[in-house]
Parts: C-alpha cells; sequence; structure tokens
C-alpha cells in the first residue's frame, strides 16, 4: 500500500513509526529538512521536502498512484487544502486531515465535509483523542489501558497482576466456572515481553499483564476479584499546559471527587491561557523541575500525576519524580519508541502511547475490511478489531473453528443480537455477527484476506 504523510512533526512521526512496521510504501512530505533526515534515518521512507498542500509537491511524488493521503502537518488549513487537491487533482481514493482547531472541528460545520466541499474522508484531532484515551483510564482506577465498545457498553481493559492473589491458582476454565454470573474472557496475556492468546489450561501469574474483554458494569468487580486496587483520585497534578491537558482539566472540574488540581508549565502565555478558562485549578508557572516549583504541587500528596509535556523524557522523568514522592499513581505520553528501554525500568508508570492512539483512529480507513471500530494495544503488539460481516459474506454457515487465521491471530467474541459471546468453539456465523478479533502485526494482510471487502 502506498501513502503519503504530510508533516514530519510528532503526529506524523507517530503515524509513520506504526505504518513502517507492516509492508507499506510510505512517502512523507514536510517543510523541514531536519525533520525529514530524522525521520529517513530511523524509518524506511522517502523524505521530500516541500508543502504537502501544493499541486507541484504531490504531482512529484506521483499522487495519484497513492491509496492514502495523512496531511498531519500542524496547520489545519494546510491540511485541508492537501486533502483538496489530492482530491481534485489526483483522485486519491482515502483522504485524512489531522485538525486541530475548535473551529473546525465544531458539530455546527459537520457538514464541510463532503466530496462538494471539502473532500475529506476522516477528520482527526490527535491531541482530542489523547485526552479522551486519558480520561478513559482515569474512569476505569486499576487500569492501565481501556478501550469502548459499542458506546462503552463493552470494555477491553488491560491491568497488570502486582499484588497477591487466590485467583493465580486458578486455571482460565477454572476462573470461567467461578466467575459464571460474570461476563468476560481473558483475550491477551503479556509475560517476560511476550504476548499470546491463553489457552483454557493457563494459569495467570503475578507480574502478568492482562486484556479482558468484558460488560462494563462488570469490570469493577473483575478488578476486585484480581485484588486490583481502585480508588477514586482526589488530588491531581497535570505537567504540561497544552490542547491536552486543558481539555483533561476542564472534564476534571467537573468531577466532584476532584478535591484539588493543579496545572504546572513553564509556557508563560500557556500558563495565562490556562488559567483564564479554567475555573478549580491552580496554574503553577515555572521551571517544571525545580524543587520550588515540585514543592509548591505538592507531590507528596498527590493521588495521581499526569505528564502530558511534548518531551519525552520530561514525562518519563517527571513521573519518576512523582513516584520517589509518594504520588500513587503516575501516567506519561511518550511519542517515540527510543525511550522503550526506560519504560521498562518504570514498571508501574502508565504509559500513554501517541503512536497507538494516533492509528487506532484511522485504522477503520487504512484496514481492507468492514470494521466498526479498532483499537491498536499497548506499544502495538496487536490490533483488536470489531469486524462486521457484510450480508453477502461466504463465512455464513462455517465454524469458526474451520477459518484459519494465522499465528496469534483468533476471533475472541461474537455480538450477536446486542449480546456478546464468549463461548464460540462451536459457534457458526450467522449473518449479522459482530467478531471481536486479535490480530498481530504479521497477520493484518491474511486476516483482510480471509474477512476482506
Amino acid at each position: 500500500m502506498k501513502i503519503i504523510v504530510g508533516g514530519a512533526g510528532s503526529v506524523g512521526r507517530s503515524i509513520i513509526s506504526y505504518l513502517s512496521r507492516a509492508d507499506n510504501d510510505i512517502v512523507v512530505v514536510d517543510t523541514n529538512q531536519e525533520r525529514l533526515d530524522e525521520i529517513a534515518k530511523e524509518f524506511d521512507v522517502q523524505p521530500v521536502l516541500g508543502s504537502i498542500s501544493r499541486p507541484d509537491i504531490q504531482e512529484s511524488i506521483n499522487a495519484a498512484g497513492a491509496d492514502i493521503l495523512i496531511a498531519a502537518t500542524d496547520n489545519d488549513e494546510v491540511n485541508l487544502v492537501a486533502c483538496q487537491v489530492a482530491y481534485t487533482l489526483f483522485n486519491v481514493r482515502k483522504k485524512i486531515a489531522r485538525v486541530d482547531s475548535e473551529y473546525f472541528l465544531s458539530p455546527l460545520w459537520n457538514t464541510l465535509y463532503n466530496e462538494k466541499s471539502l473532500p475529506v474522508d476522516l477528520v482527526i484531532s490527535p491531541d482530542e483523542s489523547i485526552a479522551q484515551n486519558i480520561l478513559n483510564i482515569l474512569a476505569i482506577s486499576g487500569a492501565r489501558e481501556v478501550y469502548p465498545f459499542d458506546d462503552g457498553k463493552w470494555l477491553l481493559i488491560g491491568f497488570r497482576c502486582v499484588g497477591e492473589c487466590a485467583l493465580y491458582q486458578f486455571k482460565l476454565s477454572e476462573l470461567y466456572k467461578e466467575f459464571a454470573d460474570v461476563h468476560f474472557s481473558v483475550v491477551q496475556i503479556a509475560r517476560g515481553g511476550t504476548y499470546f492468546y491463553p489457552k483454557p489450561d493457563e494459569q495467570i501469574k503475578q507480574t502478568d499483564e492482562i486484556y479482558i474483554l468484558a460488560h462494563k458494569k462488570d469490570v469493577s468487580n473483575i478488578l476486585k476479584a484480581f485484588n486490583i486496587s481502585q480508588r477514586a483520585y482526589q488530588n491531581i497534578v497535570i505537567f504540561g499546559a497544552n490542547a491536552i491537558s486543558y481539555d483533561i482539566a476542564r472534564s476534571i472540574e467537573e468531577d466532584d471527587n476532584v478535591q484539588s488540581l493543579k496545572i504546572v508549565t513553564n509556557q508563560l502565555e500557556a500558563a495565562q491561557k490556562m488559567s483564564e478558562n479554567l475555573n478549580k485549578s491552580v496554574v503553577i508557572y515555572g521551571e517544571m523541575m525545580s524543587d520550588v516549583i515540585l514543592g509548591d504541587a505538592h507531590l507528596e500528596n498527590a493521588d495521581l500525576t499526569i505528564s502530558v509535556t511534548s518531551q519525552d523524557k520530561d514525562n518519563l522523568l517527571l513521573s519518576l519524580l512523582a513516584k520517589s514522592s509518594g504520588t500513587t499513581t503516575t501516567l506519561s505520553l511518550v511519542n517515540s519508541a527510543m525511550y522503550g528501554n526506560l519504560t521498562g525500568r518504570m514498571p508501574d508508570n502508565i504509559i500513554i502511547d501517541r503512536s497507538t492512539i494516533t492509528i487506532s483512529k484511522i485504522l477503520q480507513d487504512i484496514r481492507q475490511v468492514n470494521l466498526i471500530n479498532a483499537y491498536s494495544l499497548g506499544r502495538g503488539f496487536a490490533e483488536i478489531w470489531q469486524l462486521d460481516l457484510k450480508e453477502d459474506t461466504l463465512l455464513e454457515g462455517k465454524k469458526l473453528t474451520e477459518i484459519v487465521l494465522p499465528e496469534k491471530c483468533k476471533v475472541v467474541a461474537v455480538s450477536r443480537k446486542g449480546e456478546l459471546l464468549f463461548d464460540i468453539q462451536n459457534i457458526k456465523i450467522e449473518l449479522g455477527d459482530i467478531l471481536f478479533i486479535i490480530v498481530s502485526p504479521n497477520g493484518i494482510k491474511k486476516v483482510e484476506s480471509v474477512f476482506g471487502i
């Protein structure tokens, strides 16, 4: 697949880092040569200097032969014009635009995006998505990852087994019998750096990272059964003043359980804007890692810190300082896989990966199957697809066991008539079924060929 990415900044890089794992022909266009050089050193891409919105630039990279154009510069107008050029002059099939301005994102202007006006197939707002991802995690205390389906009716949650728990003695088949009245399934386990779908005789072990698909109403009981601590966050500190922290703070201010919310930033203008637009938050301006500023933030009293500055190393270091000061839970936004080794030394820190969140917003548009929803899990170890079978599917009447999928790819649940079925070994596919499928990076093309449109 030939994919053109406009913009080599943090958002463009996050998209490129994910797409480059598959067998894609990627062209990246940016006006900054230094950024292009850095991207070209790290990834197998074709770097092109210029503006993605210019017709001559798109012509020079043969946009007419591209499957997808993703305009992800930090300028909304450039991104929208790039999509218009790609559609009008080069008939690019799929056009995705990053849009950050609230003016362009307003529901009042939804009719703006169509072939007669602005031919954008998908509008993405990475900062808005990151903020929502963090809020989803905060809503399920004890979870490290939260992915909603069907308007939040079903959740895929990831958590780490940290304390002692009697359930470690159970095989999964025994676990399901013990909790027969709870609607859930363990769909992935991470152990020693390896991810796998657990068989019925698998036992969960301490330090395992577990991914469970469950009904929202059952999630709290499941976490409690695994001895995962759940608490309401009362004292929160956010490092970084930007669109992400603003969206998070605005939502947190509506939570009556939160007693204190502080935002720490070293950017004066951003601090002033935060102070003007937030009602209950305390904004602290100064060098974020100075003893004085950290003292003013009172990390020793914090239940939670959220580090969402533009610098990975700052976010990780701030979380480390918060942990050493006594903060219960820390979250760090990370853009680059280069910090993977460092994150491994902070197992209790919750990592918010920009690339997997950003790519999750466009998976429906880049996968060659009929997806209702899709997410990239962890730091991209797998994807989970919510796949709607077409009415004319040739798979109707077949047992799921008869469908051959690649290694580490598996149908983990079937949604039928509004109910989610987990005991699916002998189930036959019916029209209207919706499949939940775990897909490994290496198996994407094969799974697409099995369930392709």
